[in-house]
Parts: C-alpha cells; sequence; structure tokens
C-alpha cells in the first residue's frame, strides 16, 4: 500500500482516477488533478508547503516533489510528465512539459509551457524558462526551440502512455 498521510491535518487530495504505486509516499497539502499517476519510490510531500498537480500528470519512478517552509511552493500544470528520479523543489511548471530522468528543477523557477528540460539538467534557483524550448546542461540553458514534432513526438506521447501504462495497475 502507498504511504499517504496527512500533515498537520492536511490529507492529500487524490481522484480515482490516478494510479499510485503501491512503493509511492504522498503527505500533507497536495491535490492531484485527474488521470495522473505516482510511480515506485516517488515521493510528493507536501508538509512545508503546498503542492498543485494538474490534470495527467506523472511523476515517474524515483522522481521527489518538494518544496521550502514558508518560502516557495510547487505548482505543475497539465499533461507534465517528470522523469524517472528526477527532483523538482518549490517550482512552477505550466502545462505541456517534460522534465526529464535525473533533472533538477530548484526553487523559484518558473517553466513555460511546451518545454522540454533535458535528462540531467540543472535549472537553477530563479531561472525562468521561457515556453516552447529545450533547456538543458548543468547549469540548463536554452539549447534550440522546439516545434510541434516534438510537443507531439515528446511530450504529448509521454503523457498519454504514462496514462495507458497506468491502466495496467488498476
Amino acid at each position: 500500500m502507498p504511504v499517504i498521510l496527512p500533515v498537520n491535518g492536511v490529507m492529500p487530495d487524490i481522484p480515482e482516477s490516478c494510479f499510485i504505486a503501491p512503493n509511492a509516499t504522498i503527505v500533507g497539502d497536495v491535490e492531484m488533478g485527474t488521470e495522473c499517476s505516482v510511480w515506485f519510490n516517488a515521493v510528493v510531500r507536501g508538509d512545508v508547503n503546498s503542492i498543485r498537480i494538474g490534470n495527467k500528470v506523472n511523476i515517474q519512478d524515483g522522481a521527489c516533489i518538494h518544496a521550502t517552509y514558508q518560502k516557495t511552493r510547487v505548482v505543475i500544470g497539465d499533461n507534465v510528465s517528470i522523469g524517472h528520479n528526477a527532483i523538482v523543489h518549490g517550482c512552477v511548471i505550466s502545462d505541456n512539459v517534460l522534465v526529464g530522468m535525473g533533472a533538477i528543477v530548484m526553487d523559484d523557477v518558473v517553466i513555460g509551457s511546451n518545454t522540454i528540460i533535458a535528462a540531467g539538467a540543472v535549472v537553477l534557483e530563479g531561472t525562468a524558462v521561457p515556453s516552447g524550448c529545450i533547456f538543458a546542461g548543468v547549469p540548463a540553458r536554452k539549447v534550440k526551440d522546439i516545434g510541434p514534432e516534438l510537443i507531439s513526438g515528446e511530450i504529448d506521447r509521454i503523457a498519454n502512455n504514462y496514462v495507458l501504462y497506468s491502466s495496467w495497475f488498476k
């Protein structure tokens, strides 16, 4: 059974349409949209500040979503994929975003829509990531604009696949 716990009397709000892996952890002030999935060993810690997750968001194996006490919260839009072992901390992620495997997104980052954060990228605190581009490297920088083929071929494809994958476990 997943670990789903209240913190200071606030219980996570998780719709029935979501898949939560048996060893995932979700605690505190977390609100999820529909058709989301939180995968094996992923942690969503709404203990020190709020976490708001849109519809059709997948938080893949080993990812960690957290914030900073009395400073930053997490807002994740719709149709977002958070890759394996990524860290998303105290930031805003707009709709239609792919955060690659092992990427780190720090406090006060704002990621625009239709954007890819490459695997292993480190997006430093306070960075504004424009819409429609790929950010890569350490520290992460814009490497190129992306077209509709990457939006449908990567961002949409992965988000849709994770809705399918989660159905296998229900």
